[in-house]
């Protein structure tokens, strides 16, 4: 399986990005259970970190996709549907 270098730059600083903003949602989630916050609350934050966790998946996927139909991608395209599949 094709490593990260394979993205290009944009989509690969976009991955990072939406990483970066997860990481300080989960921090802000443990903080919120460390003081006994709403699970309301809680429970909220969290799904806006599983969404940021996805959208870093599904733009690694795409990527792959562009570079794959390009001729560029060493995945498949059954390799690329279990990918997608993985975070559906």
């Amino acid at each position: 399986m094709p490593d990260l270098a394979a993205v290009d730059d944009d989509a690969r600083a976009a991955v990072l990005n939406r990483l970066r903003r997860a990481q300080g949602q989960l921090a802000g989630v443990i903080t919120m259970v460390e003081s006994g916050r709403d699970c309301r609350d809680v429970v909220t934050q969290l799904a806006a970190v599983s969404r940021a966790l996805d959208r870093a998946g599904f733009k690694i996927v795409a990527s792959n996709m562009r570079q794959c139909l390009n001729g560029e991608s060493a995945l498949t395209t059954d390799e690329l549907e279990r990918l997608f599949l993985a975070l559906a």
